[in-house]
């Protein structure tokens, strides 16, 4: 009646170094034996470290109440889920309509980052046992799982922690042991899959020495809205407390494996240059390495809506992406303009020049149309006219001034924008000096940060064609009529905003006469639809390999059978170079 072998929950580890694994008696009818897999003693944490909107955050549960550093919600009571990342297409069209009708002063309020501490009580994967390994909610709760958006992160989590202890199987009837399916599947992948005509193959010696370690995995969240220094800091004391923890129950456990997504790898590349002696090596994953132009197009102009590379169902998840996140530059701005954690994924001072332009374009097409402009400092002016204008560049080289600017019609915040909740208008200085202060955050953590890695560090990232993002930011405005004056650098440097149109195009008035509306062009270069391909490619000449793939999206890359099998073999290559 029914299997022969029933798989058993997880063995507990005891504080003198034995196991304890909990079952019930059956009936003797029921000829059933209980398997408890007993780890190996030597303990290798894998800690995987989300992308940025990829923690759960609630209102702190014991806010400090004051007059000047008061930690209460505006919006919700202590305890209650702030952000929740909706979890499949049904979820993601409910959250859609509810964050739709969220207006600036309500988000400024719910993502105020005073109030919001890591919500651990978010959806978790638990899938049916595999092949005699069980998970429970409390295990994968008591490591963090329920942090992290489950539908970005839960297979990743499940399937570390299943194949990565799963190894070996042993046949019965021939007596002799085989290699779990899923490392087969590792040692047989085509390397092209991982952009590499070849890869030092893995063997069965390579996964025997694997074989003798325990690989817990957990999620450590962080309120992404803090500069990523300050998540970085608790991350160190996340890792630290792990490896005690496995010290005190009489295990071995020296140092820690981690996984990174896209703003993950930043959090983690900050806590290793701190504590590289505690990592023995790290796979940052569709990191913004050099950050990203998507960030100033988003703050700017309001979350994007479709992408040339999309097709009609990718527009429509798109579209209602930014019905979550913002469509419009006065939903975004609130929540983003302060916090400098948004703002660390602004393109850094390592990021290719020039990456923010200024066209304007005369409608009427013809074969002697072209593009002119140059290739030096922080914004390019070019135009496309029958008679051809040569644009020089604005004098800013350093993109932080750009950042700081909130005067230019091309600025990255409008200060309008900003304060909808009045939050900052009693304080000296008022918002702009609050955006003012988190642009100098960042900035110095950019530069604190500099090019470093830690010295065992692998890297993947997106290079498709296929999932366009935003390699520049180009402002572009369209007329039909001769501009009258004739548009120089100077005066489209120096013209005046005046508004945004029903399309939400920044109205310009040059020298008080000409209006031009500009908006940002769609995405242009190679990448996973968000992070562009020079920005993945920084950490190139800096670490110990660098994987140019394709086939997925940037929140789907863990979701990818070919990057997961890759993150599979950087662990195993990991865990041969520790003694």
């Amino acid at each position: 009646m029914g299997e022969s072998t029933r798989p058993l929950p997880p063995l507990i580890p005891l504080p003198n170094g034995g196991w304890e694994v909990n079952s019930f008696m059956s009936s003797a009818e029921f000829t059933l034996r209980g398997l408890g897999l007993m780890p190996p003693n030597h303990i290798v944490p894998i800690i995987v470290v989300p992308g940025i909107m990829g923690t759960n955050l609630r209102a702190k549960r014991h806010p400090r109440l004051g007059r000047k550093d008061d930690e209460r919600n505006k919006i919700v009571e202590p305890g209650e889920a702030v952000w929740c990342p909706p979890n499949g297409s049904g979820d993601g069209l409910l959250a859609s309509l509810d964050w739709d009708s969220h207006s600036p002063t309500n988000r400024q309020q719910l993502f105020d980052p005073a109030t919001l501490e890591v919500d651990d009580g978010g959806p978790v994967l638990i899938p049916a046992p595999d092949d005699g390994y069980v998970l429970t909610e409390r295990e994968v709760r008591q490591r963090g799982w329920g942090e992290v958006h489950a539908d970005s992160y839960g297979a990743l989590l499940y399937a570390l922690q299943i194949r990565l202890n799963q190894t070996f199987g042993y046949n019965d009837q021939e007596k002799k042991r085989f290699v779990r399916q899923h490392w087969k599947d590792v040692m047989a992948c085509d390397p092209q899959r991982w952009g590499l005509r070849e890869f030092t193959p893995l063997t069965e010696r390579h996964l025997e020495k694997h074989a003798q370690h325990y690989f817990p995995v957990y999620a450590v969240g962080y309120c992404w809205l803090l500069d990523c220094e300050s998540s970085s800091q608790l991350l160190e004391k996340r890792i630290l407390a792990i490896i005690e923890s496995w010290r005190k129950a009489k295990r071995r456990c020296d140092k820690v494996v981690i996984v990174t997504h896209s703003m993950g790898g930043l959090v983690t590349r900050a806590c290793a240059k701190r504590i590289p002696d505690k990592i023995a090596g790290v796979i940052h994953g569709v990191m913004p390495a050099l950050g990203a132009p998507v960030a100033y197009r988003r703050i700017a102009s309001g979350t994007e809506t479709s992408s040339p590379s999309n097709g009609p169902v990718e527009n429509l998840t798109a579209s209602r992406l930014a019905k979550i996140l913002g469509e419009t530059p006065q939903k975004t701005t609130p929540v983003l303009a302060t916090s400098p954690g948004a703002l660390e994924l602004l393109p850094n001072h390592l990021y290719p020049q020039p990456w923010l332009h200024v066209r304007v374009v005369k409608s009427i097409g013809g074969p002697r149309d072209a593009t002119y402009g140059t290739k030096d400092g922080g914004v390019r002016y070019e135009t496309t006219t029958y008679d051809p204008l040569h644009f020089p560049n604005a004098k800013l080289q350093n993109p932080y001034d750009i950042y700081r600017d909130t005067t230019s019609w091309y600025r990255l915040i409008n200060p309008a924008f900003a304060d909808p909740a009045a939050k900052y208008a009693d304080r000296k200085g008022g918002v702009q000096k609050v955006v003012e202060t988190a642009i100098n955050t960042a900035e110095r953590f950019h530069r604190s940060l500099g090019d470093y890695y830690h010295p065992n560090t692998y890297v993947f990232y997106g290079d498709d064609k296929a999932q366009l993002s935003f390699g520049q930011v180009r402002w572009v405005a369209h007329y039909r009529i001769a501009a009258t004056p004739a548009l120089t650098a100077a005066n489209l440097a120096s013209a005046e905003y005046i508004g945004q149109t029903f399309r939400g195009q920044r109205r310009v008035l040059v020298e008080g006469k000409t209006e031009l509306h500009f908006e940002p062009e769609p995405q242009d270069v190679r990448g996973d639809g968000t992070v562009p391909h020079q920005s993945g490619a920084g950490p190139t000449g800096k670490v110990k390999q660098v994987f140019v793939t394709g086939g997925y999206d940037h929140q789907g890359s863990y979701k990818n059978d070919g990057m997961l099998m890759l993150t599979l073999r950087l662990i195993a290559k990991i865990v041969q170079e520790m003694s």
